[in-house]
């Protein structure tokens, strides 16, 4: 079925009109653009920093007023010369939903397009081996009871976002393979359009790595480095890798596997099928195996062991200390691959810091001198909302990418 994308594409090659339809849509995406990234502001100043005329931005604004997706916010006395502008700014009733599944959670959260994530829910529950269909069902009634809650606090959901802890085919809405969960060749991107029915965008499937990683530098410090590795540890470690501030995901959309690089080729069998990889050494099933850490509840298990590293417990600063180490190891040789020297601890990795990221330092500094200071070791303070609000936030690119879509 062709798309409003595909009908736009179209429209160059078939004459003026279809030209002058396709440069307005432009123009309706640059004013977003300029909104999301100035903040409010008002028409004559829109028009000055998007080089269009003031009365084409009124035109443009107030397509997207009808949209949904601007709104006015009163009078703006600081603007130019003469009568006051009156201001506009992106609509914080217009949100997306963003959602994750992780080996031990499934969460929602609702972003609005100013980045305010207004409703966010955590449900704790063992997904490894589960059906996809089992987890999903659980999943969909979270998803609903967001959905409901943003009803009735005035947000518009447009479209959502699922960030899964595994290879996915973006395109085709597959996990192709997600070790942790035992899940492989799985298309949820069916399913996956029941989750906003009243969306016009729908729902669109992501890494959690990269979801999380795209977080930080939209709502966290990834901004300020521009370039940097992001870590996310749960039971599993992924990895986002963002170079001048986009995401790069590789040719097939799953660069940054941090938790497979091999750390040591003699090392034991990892659930991907390699052998040696980081997550065997520094992932959390590792580390409470090392620290004699027992039970079935991850979450209770992290919290005991938060414990027994403040009593000082020796076999469990042992193991933390020895994840960071060989994170150092797979840190240093992203480093140098890349040309980067920055990472972003999250997840749990960033509840051990005060344990891990010593020895993590050291590591880096051994094996990648020069490379990386003490300050390019940044912790991440979005915790479990990370992947989520990667995910809903991508969303909200999607929409102000293609904003026409919501016009009639």
């Amino acid at each position: 079925m062709a798309t409003d994308v595909d009908a736009a594409k179209r429209s160059t090659t078939q004459g003026a009109p279809g030209r002058v339809a396709d440069v307005r849509r432009r123009n309706l995406s640059l004013v977003l653009r300029q909104l999301a990234e100035g903040g409010q502001s008002t028409r004559a100043r829109v028009a000055a920093e998007t080089g269009l005329t003031k009365a084409s931005v009124s035109s443009l604004v107030a397509d997207l007023m009808s949209a949904g997706l601007v709104m006015e916010v009163g009078l703006n006395r600081a603007a130019e010369r003469g009568r006051p502008g009156l201001g506009v700014a992106l609509n914080s009733a217009a949100a997306t939903l963003g959602m994750e599944i992780n080996v031990d959670y499934v969460a929602v959260g609702v972003l609005n397009f100013a980045g305010e994530l207004q409703f966010h829910d955590v449900h704790e529950q063992r997904n490894a081996g589960r059906d996809p269909e089992e987890v999903l069902y659980s999943l969909q009634d979270l998803a609903q009871w967001a959905l409901q809650q943003a009803d009735a606090a005035g947000l518009k959901v447009h479209a959502g976002g699922l960030a899964v802890p595994g290879l996915v085919d973006t395109a085709r809405g597959v996990v192709l393979n997600a070790p942790n969960i035992g899940w492989r060749n799985v298309d949820i991107a069916q399913w996956a359009e029941t989750l906003i029915p009243a969306g016009t965008f729908g729902t669109a499937v992501f890494n959690e790595a990269n979801s999380a990683a795209l977080a930080e530098l939209w709502y966290g410090h990834g901004r300020g480095l521009g370039n940097y590795l992001f870590i996310s540890g749960e039971v599993g470690i992924g990895g986002g890798i963002i170079i001048n501030s986009e995401l790069f995901d590789g040719p097939g959309g799953n660069a940054g596997e941090i938790g497979h690089m091999v750390v040591d080729p003699d090392g034991p069998e990892c659930s991907c099928g390699g052998f040696g990889c980081l997550e065997r050494y520094a992932g959390q099933d590792a580390i409470f195996a090392r620290a004699a850490i027992e039970g079935d509840n991850d979450t209770e298990r992290m919290d005991r062991l938060m414990q027994v590293l403040d009593d000082g417990d020796e076999p469990a600063l042992a193991a933390v200390t020895r994840a960071g180490h060989y994170l150092g190891v797979a840190a240093s040789s992203t480093f140098r691959l890349l040309n980067i020297n920055a990472a972003v601890l999250g997840g749990n990795f960033a509840a051990l810091e005060r344990w891990m990221a010593p020895a993590l330092r050291e590591s880096v500094e051994r094996h990648a001198p020069g490379l990386s200071t003490a300050g390019d070791i940044v912790i991440s303070g979005l915790g479990r909302q990370a992947a989520v609000r990667g995910a809903a936030g991508s969303r909200i690119r999607t929409v102000m990418e293609h904003p026409y879509a919501l016009l009639d």
